[in-house]
């Protein structure tokens, strides 16, 4: 990782620049960490803020819709604290803003664990995305002056590199979270009033980097370069986007910066990340599998047959089932939870009308309220092609039910047994509900980890290879390798396996391209606008890639609807956003060997 191959990079750094180096990996590292909690957060996050009553889970398809709209708010949100902290950072110094960041970032990540919607959320998520965005361009102005010019590109590359450590760590976080989750003790642990499920408590662990702020309050200093640029009573005044854009030179850098950046951050924020989403989408499906083999979904019928029988029990249970927790015998129908869920609506209906008293509901009034369906739950009328099979489907449970009753020990009354078998089945489902939350939990924690263990290696390589070739060839191999290795792990992933190299690959490739940005960006601008000129190309770059999440989402909900994952289509289909990048190398300069710009 070094620019000359003569002597390594490290032994040109005396005791501050190491002090510096790790001032900013830190920012840097907790900064990437928020991020990837966010993304470990979101699905849970939406399936509880998105679900038409407390304790119940959201229709998938709007977790699918509203979860990449979350991302694109805090995309929103990067890229106005990016542009508003780039040129606080010009005017008022690397260190005092890097300290502002942090402490905004960490304050509204802790905040949005007490989220009660999706709107308050996604306010939080765009306001933590104001500190995040400041970061970046603070703390590689701040490394890119503060270094020798012969160490420059290598501790810039390595700035980048270490940010995975910052994403594993959120993994690792989830990973344990996960297991804390499969005993089901998360669901019984509240703060201020609100359940301290998984992606809850991961939020109030991203307040943690607020530590950070006292090792820069009292050690870090403005760079050299910074002060004496503030000094100079005849130059143009730091920070000042006229300049940025009345200098041809500058404003030509400005735009092709933002274009390379944009391409990257859409490839991973509107398309990387969602792997995350497309293994849960995947993996739920292999659990459901599993459990179905073992005899779950006659199980669950029986159990809904049980509940016709006793109504009274079954809104006695605490807490209560879920309709989403309920598997059907059938993969790819969700008989089980439509018919559960009306049995659950017209029981409190009917309850809430009658003084507390409830009526058994006879199967064709189930079916009638399917016929109905309800829009504020986001359940669709029912077909009649459903409507037969769940008439099916009740006649099954009622006869199952009936023979499990005839087959129960005798001794006890009617109504107690079927109470008991009713508790017996409720406490089975729970658990196993809890048991795969908690393994798409440890997955998605281990997709994180192999992409981020990829990304490392990736920002490495292209430190030692920009080293040799220039900056251009290597971003123009690193665009087709991005393109190449994204469309392969959306299009192919099916199996646990797969996310040991397909996620891996992807990362290198993808990640490898934010090790040039961090690089190349600081490299295109003078001091004065170091930190405006990178804020725009990375920050810009994020308002244009907001526009990929909001586009995932709505390729998601409204062009791929029909597919059983239309996640793995709609990655593939954006992969082109890569080829944007490429389109823009050949009017980039190349800044290989020469010194930053004065």
């Amino acid at each position: 990782m070094m620019e000359s191959p003569t002597r390594p990079w490290y032994r040109e750094l005396n005791r501050y620049h190491w002090f510096v180096f790790v001032v900013a990996a830190l920012g840097w590292l907790f900064d990437t960490m928020d991020q990837q909690l966010f993304n470990l957060a979101r699905v849970p996050a939406m399936n509880e803020l998105l679900a038409a009553s407390p304790g119940s889970k959201a229709d998938p398809r709007a977790v699918s819709e509203y979860g990449p709209y979350a991302t694109s708010i805090f995309l929103m949100g990067w890229a106005a604290g990016g542009m508003g902290f780039g040129v606080l950072g010009d005017r008022i110094g690397r260190a005092k803003t890097m300290l502002l960041t942090i402490l905004v970032y960490s304050l509204f990540t802790g905040l949005s664990a007490f989220s009660v919607g999706f709107w308050d959320f996604a306010l939080y998520r765009f306001l933590t995305g104001l500190g995040v965005g400041g970061e970046f361009a603070v703390g590689v102005a701040l490394v890119a002056e503060v270094m020798p010019d012969r160490a420059r590109s290598s501790a810039l590359g390595w700035l980048q590199a270490l940010s995975a450590v910052g994403n594993i760590s959120a993994a690792l976080i989830s990973i344990g979270l996960s297991e804390v989750e499969k005993t089901g003790v998360l669901g019984k642990v509240s703060l201020f009033g609100f359940t301290m499920s998984a992606w809850r408590v991961m939020f109030l662990v991203g307040t943690l980097p607020a530590l950070l702020v006292i090792l820069i309050r009292r050690r870090l200093k403005e760079p050299e370069r910074w002060q004496q640029a503030a000094r100079q009573k005849d130059a143009p005044p730091p920070g000042s986007y006229r300049e940025l854009f009345g200098d041809p030179r500058w404003r030509s850098r400005a735009m092709v910066g933002m274009l390379l950046a944009s391409s990257g951050v859409i490839g991973l924020w509107g398309i990387g990340f969602f792997s995350i989403d497309l293994n849960r989408s995947v993996f739920s499906k292999a659990f459901i599998e599993e459990a179905r083999a073992k005899g779950a979904a006659e199980a669950d019928q029986e159990f809904v047959g049980l509940a016709m029988a006793a109504p009274h029990a079954l809104l006695r249970q605490e807490p209560p089932i879920q309709p989403a927790d309920l598997i059907s015998p059938q993969p790819g129908t969700r008989d089980a939870e439509r018919v559960f869920w009306a049995l659950v609506t017209l029981l409190r209906e009917s309850a809430g009308g009658n003084g507390g008293n409830v009526s058994d509901p006879p199967a064709g009034a189930l079916l009638a309220r399917l016929d109905a369906g309800d829009a504020q739950a986001r359940i669709p009328p029912q077909s009649t092609q459903e409507r037969a099979r769940r008439q099916q489907w009740l006649a099954e449970a009622e006869r199952r039910a009936q023979q499990r009753l005839r087959d129960a020990a005798e001794g006890a009354s009617s109504a107690e047994r079927v109470e008991e078998l009713l508790s017996a089945h409720a406490a089975r489902i729970r658990a196993r509900a809890s048991q795969i939350a908690g393994r798409l939990t440890l997955w998605a924690g281990i997709t994180s980890i192999m992409l981020n263990i990829g990304a490392f290696f990736g920002i490495y390589a292209f430190s030692r290879v920009t080293a040799y070739v220039g900056r251009r060839p290597a971003f123009a191999a690193s665009f087709v390798a991005a393109l190449i290795s994204t469309a392969a792990a959306f299009w192919y992933i099916s199996e646990l396996h797969h996310v040991f190299w397909l996620i891996p690959l992807m990362g290198f490739c993808q990640l490898s391209l934010f090790g040039g940005y961090a690089i190349y960006l600081p490299e295109l601008f003078p001091t004065r606008l170091r930190s405006t000129g990178t804020s725009f190309c990375y920050n810009v770059g994020r308002f244009v890639a907001a526009i990929g999440p909001f586009t995932f989402g709505y390729l998601n909900s409204h062009v791929f609807g029909w597919a059983a994952e239309p996640q793995r289509y709609s990655g593939v289909a954006m992969c082109g956003i890569f080829l944007l990048g490429l389109c823009v190398l050949p009017f980039a300069v190349e800044t290989k060997g020469r010194p930053l710009p004065e």
